[in-house]
Formats: structure tokens, sequence, C-alpha cells
């Protein structure tokens, strides 16, 4: 039950995550049946159901398979990659957020206030990418990158601000130069650093 004729469970699953976020961007979550997503997979809503029990759980589940692909890519591409260094990376790509996973979030912060059925798994989820931000913040503090006096989970917060209003402000709003964005990146991670100062040149190493 659940599967594609000819295709696993997984595959199956992966198609319908790839569905909910096509189709949560495109009409919201509101907007948004679960027949909707069924068809867009090319599934039967029983099939849907068998993988996910509530449309909250599914775009929550789109959530998170979003941003674990997302980070897989960015470590496959560099495995040496200090956190720090992850960290920039993650803060350069934001301001040109303009991909599924962004919409995701706009939608489901949305709903949460609205709908408790959205509101418990959405703040679990939120609680989760707090928790692995603040990891990458006391892995950067132990290998003596961060200053280890700074609240990991403050700035995990901090840095979760900077992700939920990318997503808010795209950049047909209001666009930043790359350059001048990396310059200020730069300069505020090198003041978390022990003892640090923000560089005068602004630019990465």
């Amino acid at each position: 039950m659940g599967r594609i004729a000819g295709v696993s469970a997984a595959e199956t699953r992966e198609r319908l995550l790839l569905a909910a976020a096509e189709v949560f961007a495109e009409r919201g979550y509101d907007g948004t049946r679960v027949a909707d997503i069924a068809a867009a997979a090319g599934v039967s809503n029983g099939a849907l159901y068998a993988h996910f029990g509530s449309k909250a759980e599914l775009i929550v589940a789109a959530l998170r398979t979003h941003g674990r692909q997302t980070l897989a890519r960015l470590v496959a591409a560099d495995p040496d990659r200090t956190a720090t260094e992850l960290l920039l990376v993650l803060g350069r790509n934001l301001p040109r957020r303009r991909d599924a996973p962004g919409y995701l979030i706009v939608e489901a912060l949305t709903a949460a206030r609205r709908d408790e059925d959205m509101a418990s798994p959405m703040r679990d989820y939120v609680g989760e990418r707090a928790e692995w931000l603040a990891g990458l913040v006391r892995a950067a503090q132990d290998d003596g990158e961060l200053d280890p006096a700074l609240p990991a989970g403050a700035l995990a917060h901090f840095c979760l601000l900077l992700a939920m209003g990318s997503a808010l402000i795209t950049p047909d709003l209001h666009a930043v130069d790359d350059e001048e964005w990396t310059a200020l990146l730069t300069r505020v991670v090198r003041a978390f650093a022990p003892g640090g100062t923000p560089s005068e040149s602004g630019a990465p190493e």
C-alpha cells in the first residue's frame, strides 16, 4: 500500500515531497488540498495517507527533506569546510533565496499562527533547526573559531531570524550586492571569533 506500480515506497515518498513543495509554493498552505498533492505526484489520496497523516505533517516533512538536501550538497561540495565557513556559505545564499524551501517556510510559519495542527509540528521543526545551528556554533567554539563565551542558543536564534527573514524579503523586493553582503557577513563572523574584532577589509581570506 502507498506505492506507485514499479516504484519503491521510498521513491513514492520522495515524489510526494517534491510534489508537495511545488504545490504549496504555488497555491499556499490554505489553498492546497491533499488531493492536489496526490494528483501532482501521480498517486491516490490513500497512497498519500499511507506515508503522511495530514497536510501539516506533509509540509513539515517537505521542509525537513529540503533542508537536509541543501546541507548535504554544501558538505559534499567541500567536506573540509570548517563550521564557520559553512555558516558563511549559508549566509551568503540568503539574499538569493527564491527556492521551494523559502516559499515553504513562509507558508508553514503563516499557517502555524492560525492553525494549531500546524503550530505543534512547526515548533518542533524550528526547535530542531535551532539546535542544529547551536550545535554548529558549539563545534566552531570547540575548534577555537568562535568565542566560547558566546551563548550558542542566542547565536542560533540570530541565524534563524536572518534565514526566516530572507524567505520573506526576496530579491525582487530588495536586492543587495553580493560582494557587500559577503563583506558584512565576514565582518560579523570575525567579530564572533575569540578576541575578535571586525576586519578592516571585510573580505574573506
